[in-house]
């Protein structure tokens, strides 16, 4: 893509033009989306600019900080597109609203759009896994640097997700021998109980999601094998206490429904060459009144100690419907005009929420 920038000076305030021209092998439609659904975004977040397309020729016309941003956006959906990856609406608008922090000073590193875009962690059955923003690339950078990396953050920011992703890769490339997935069933004395069937089957709908999320990475016909073999083993965390796990990617779910106790003796699991990833929010936590969650008490214990990193995403990392990261930033807002937790009075015991779903 080639830039042209000139100026000019109206009675009202000096403009900016920038003359972008997009390579041939880039068909228009890539760069404006269906319908011109990416111009559109582009159009959105940049009212006071006007933006024209004639053939492969794009200009753009208006202030020169909002000319020199829509400038870079297109360099960067260049930069993506050339591996071949299509731009999506939400991409785009993830895109300028990385560039705006940066130009605002308020980003916190080098990354570009199309450097946290185009970082593929595993494909799958014709679909690719990666990181979507700034921070879920932190997250995924961090996992690779550090033995055992937690991540904290709303439903809906890819830390489970993410974090089984990697596990896969692991096994697949040998960096591991093995994957354990596990969660505390905190509710298998309580309402578990009232379920019909075995222990077994009790259990097994709690931690459904982690298979469900499996059948995205892995041939399905392959879990069965893997599991009877041990590579892969998906239990509940009670399941855990005892054991020594070498050579393994360890990944604990729901860490805000642990105990303090429970957290412990899970973090001395690690053994030898093996990876230990924990993820959990801790505005859902599920403990009954009076037991304080482990994940929020491990951030005071471990904070800053060598090869332990916390990773903390936010709403504005939320990879599912848009209305997900507006509901969690509600509540929070709530809490703070209340002095409450989860929009519930402290102390008291509310549920919120479903969890478990891919997007964590």
């Amino acid at each position: 893509m080639t830039q042209t920038p000139t100026a000019h000076t109206t009675p009202a305030q000096e403009q900016a033009r920038a003359q972008l021209t997009v390579p041939a092998q880039h068909p228009m439609v890539t760069v404006l989306g269906s319908g011109d659904s990416l111009l559109r975004v582009i159009e959105r977040a940049f009212p006071a600019a006007d933006i024209h397309v004639r053939g492969n020729e794009i200009s753009a016309v208006g202030d020169p900080s909002d000319v020199a941003l829509i400038s870079r956006v297109f360099d960067e959906m260049m930069l993506v597109l050339r591996t071949g990856q299509p731009m999506t609406e939400d991409a785009v608008e993830r895109s300028i609203a990385m560039l705006k922090a940066s130009d605002n000073g308020t980003s916190d590193g080098p990354e570009t759009p199309a450097q946290v875009l185009t970082q593929n962690i595993l494909s799958s059955r014709g679909r690719t896994i990666r990181p979507k923003t700034l921070n879920q690339k932190r997250y995924v950078d961090a996992i690779d640097k550090h033995t055992i990396v937690f991540g904290i953050g709303p439903a809906g920011t890819g830390k489970t997700y993410l974090a089984m992703a990697k596990a896969v890769q692991a096994l697949q490339s040998k960096q591991v021998n093995r994957i354990i997935l596990t969660r505390p069933a905190v509710e298998a004395g309580e309402r578990l109980g009232f379920l019909p069937g075995t222990l077994y089957e009790k259990i097994d709908p709690y931690l459904r999601p982690l298979y469900d999320a499996l059948h995205d990475m892995l041939d399905p016909d392959s879990i069965p094998r893997l599991m009877a073999a041990g590579t892969i083993e998906v239990a509940p965390l009670a399941y855990m206490r005892g054991r020594t796990l070498n050579d393994a990617f360890i990944i604990l779910d729901e860490a805000q429904n642990t105990s303090p106790e429970q957290m412990k003796m899970f973090l001395t699991r690690l053994g030898f060459d093996s990876k230990i990833v924990i993820t959990g929010d801790v505005t859902q936590v599920d403990l009954p009144n009076g037991t304080k969650s482990g994940l929020r008490q491990v951030q005071e214990i471990l904070e800053g100690v060598e090869d332990v990193h916390f990773s903390r995403l936010s709403s504005h990392d939320v990879v599912r419907h848009k209305l997900v990261g507006r509901i969690v930033d509600a509540y929070e807002l709530y809490d703070s005009k209340h002095g409450t937790e989860n929009g519930t009075h402290k102390g008291g015991h509310g549920k919120s929420g479903a969890k478990g779903s891919k997007g964590k």
